[in-house]
Parts: structure tokens; C-alpha cells; sequence
């Protein structure tokens, strides 16, 4: 693709080690140490599995796999047998990676459909009791904090604020950074307290929105305009429509999405033959190009969307509704370029796990994160 409409660098791909309280990054001794990070979202359970490095970590293995935990959840209050039976066994082999590469060090993470679900305290009760594993459920503070950890050292710091855009199953984090607090006190990069000026959880997200509004294939214009004014409404309820929007439309401010909405749109905009995360994470997108693109997915049947070989069957009954989301984020944070991320929260709980295991007492034996595995 021409230069203007993607960019990139090979610097802004490296995971950088955390820095410490005093501000300096870590010196990595010894054996590398391996940290495992599990996300349970309200349409993916995926897993990251890293090993320490002198200059931050590298990524030994990963998994991912669609298990749809809240389908039927904004009808039904609580989390189906079957998807909650799929999650379950997505969990089992997360565990069993994690065994095998001997993960000493790890955090799990459940999202959107467990804090909503009834039942949701009881899943993970039962999760704890059939895979060994224990997970929390974080808020969407939390989450937010930790999709913009995943995703510092991606920011332009040329500019003055950024908004990373983070839409997931059941849920959108947007997340306002305050670069210049970056550029002018460096004690601002702790990776553990990125500088989010504000922040906010907005209830819908591609599996709920997507139920909400089924797709009506005589309608499509319709359909795609429902789903924008839903997501307005929402974002008018929390009441951060003007939060940061002069510097937006001033040039001031840049956008990050993190999320497969936008990562999926990125594949089919360059025409990739198949999705691949080296093509696409840390590089830069003409905003139009990707709203476009958008744009023109909702204009698609579902059986021609699934002929997009970056979409494929399980995305695009959802992916529309991302759109719309992303959309109308566009038009109320106008930015000429997105930076693109595939990473986010694994890679945010994993640079934590780094950074407490370096801080630790030297007495302590390093296992504060979850139980051995050995």
C-alpha cells in the first residue's frame, strides 16, 4: 500500500521491559522467567505466554479461540450452559500451555459477561474447581487501565492527548491518555500508572450490540444507522461526548485501537490474504481509509463478509456492529491517522507481572501471582 496510508516501525513492534518505582527499567538476570496472562472476554478466552528479556519480553506462545460466553446474556441475565462448558475447555488448554512451559507467574482476568452475568461468581467458582486456575473479575476501570499499558509504547508522542479505543463482546473502554505528562515527567512511563486524564465503559460492545439490533439484510443502511445512534446514546448517558474533543478536532490528539474490530478492518483494507499480526500490529492507518472500509463491510450481506479472509464466519455476524462503534468514535474524536494494536490487556497484565516480580523482596520466592504450576 502506499506510504501514506500505512506506516509503521520496527521499534514501536518491541515489548519494552517495565521500569521499576525508581523509574529505571530492571536488570534481567539469571534464567529468563516465564508469565502467563489468560483474558476470558465476552466473545474470546486468549492467552499470552512470554519470557523475560534484557530489554523487556518475547512472546513464546499464544492461543486464542471464539467461545461466545455472553451470547444470550443481554436477554437472558445469565451465561448459557454451553458457552459457559466452551470457555471451560478453552481454559483447560490455556492451563496446559501454561504447565508445559512451565509459567510460574501468572494473572487471569474475566471481563464484561462475568460481571454482568447472574451466575457469573458461580462460573468462575467452577472454573477454579475444573481447571485449576483462579481468575478475578476486573472492573472496567481496570480493564481500561490495563488496555493502555499494553499499548504506551505505541503512542505519538507528538501529540498532546490520545484516545485508545478498546471495544470488546460486551463493552467499549475509551481511555484518554495525557501524552504531556509523558514528554515532560518520565516518571509518568511507569508502566503501572499510565497517565489516563479520563476514562469510561460504555455498555455495548459487538456481541450485545450485535443481538440488539439483528442484521436486516433488506435494510443494511438502516440496520448500520441503529446501531450509531444506540452507541450515541450511550456515549451522550455517560456524559463524555466533549471530553478532549477540541483537541481532536484541533489535530491535538491521535486514536489507538486495540481490539479485533479494528485490527480485522486493517487486514481487509491492505487485502491480506490471511490475518497476519506481524502485517498489522503498531502500524499506522489513514482514518478514512479504515472508516471507509467500514463503511462498506455495512453495506455487505453476512455471506459476502464471511468471503473476507481477515473476517471469516465467527467475525462477521459481529464484526458490523465494531463498526458502528468505531464510527461514531470517529466523528466525535476526529483523527487523521489510528494507530493499530493487536495487544492490549495480555500484554498490559503481563508487563505487570514483570514489574512486581522485580520489585519483590529478594526473600520472597516470586510466586504471588498464582499458584505453581510445578
Amino acid at each position: 500500500m502506499p506510504d501514506e496510508h500505512v506506516s509503521g516501525s520496527n521499534d514501536a513492534l518491541k515489548s519494552r521491559a517495565p521500569r521499576s518505582r525508581s523509574g529505571r527499567r530492571p536488570r534481567y538476570t539469571g534464567k529468563p522467567q516465564y508469565f502467563g496472562a489468560v483474558d476470558l472476554g465476552t466473545n474470546n478466552c486468549r492467552l499470552l505466554i512470554a519470557r523475560s528479556m534484557q530489554n523487556g519480553f518475547q512472546v513464546v506462545d499464544s492461543y486464542s479461540n471464539v467461545v461466545r460466553l455472553g451470547a444470550g446474556l443481554a436477554r437472558t441475565g445469565k451465561l448459557a450452559e454451553a458457552n459457559m462448558a466452551a470457555a471451560i475447555k478453552a481454559i483447560q488448554v490455556c492451563a496446559d500451555k501454561m504447565k508445559a512451559k512451565r509459567v510460574k507467574r501468572w494473572r487471569c482476568i474475566a471481563t464484561q459477561a462475568c460481571r454482568e452475568a447472574s451466575n457469573g461468581e458461580a462460573f468462575m467458582q467452577r472454573v477454579k474447581e475444573e481447571t485449576g486456575l483462579s481468575f478475578e473479575t476486573i472492573t472496567p476501570r481496570v480493564e481500561a487501565r490495563l488496555s493502555v499499558m499494553g499499548c504506551m509504547n505505541i503512542l505519538d508522542l507528538d501529540k498532546e492527548v490520545a484516545l485508545v479505543i478498546d471495544i470488546g463482546g460486551g463493552s467499549t473502554e475509551l481511555s484518554w491518555v495525557d501524552i504531556r505528562k509523558i514528554n515532560t515527567d518520565k516518571m509518568s512511563r511507569r508502566i503501572s500508572r499510565p497517565p489516563i486524564s479520563a476514562w469510561t465503559s460504555l455498555p455495548v460492545g459487538v456481541v450485545n450490540l450485535s443481538e440488539m439490533y439483528p442484521e436486516d439484510p433488506d435494510d443494511l443502511g438502516g440496520w448500520f444507522e441503529d446501531m450509531k445512534e444506540c452507541v450515541r446514546e450511550k456515549i451522550r448517558e455517560n456524559d463524555c461526548e466533549n471530553r478532549f474533543a477540541n483537541s481532536f478536532r484541533e489535530g491535538r490528539g491521535h486514536l489507538v485501537g486495540t481490539s479485533g474490530t479494528i485490527t480485522s478492518l486493517t487486514g481487509v483494507h491492505l487485502k491480506l490474504p490471511f490475518y497476519q499480526r506481524n502485517k498489522i500490529d503498531g502500524i499506522w492507518v489513514d482514518s478514512k481509509h479504515i472508516i471507509g472500509t467500514a463503511k462498506r463491510l455495512s453495506t455487505m450481506s453476512l455471506e459476502d463478509r464471511q468471503k473476507e479472509p481477515c473476517i471469516g464466519t465467527d467475525r462477521a455476524t459481529m464484526l458490523v456492529a465494531g463498526c458502528a462503534i468505531l464510527d461514531v468514535i470517529y466523528d466525535l474524536w476526529p483523527s487523521d491517522r489510528i494507530r493499530v494494536a493487536d495487544r492490549g490487556l495480555r500484554e498490559g497484565m503481563l508487563m505487570g507481572l514483570m514489574n512486581k516480580s522485580q520489585i519483590r523482596p529478594k526473600h520472597q520466592n516470586g510466586k504471588g501471582a498464582g499458584h505453581s504450576h510445578g
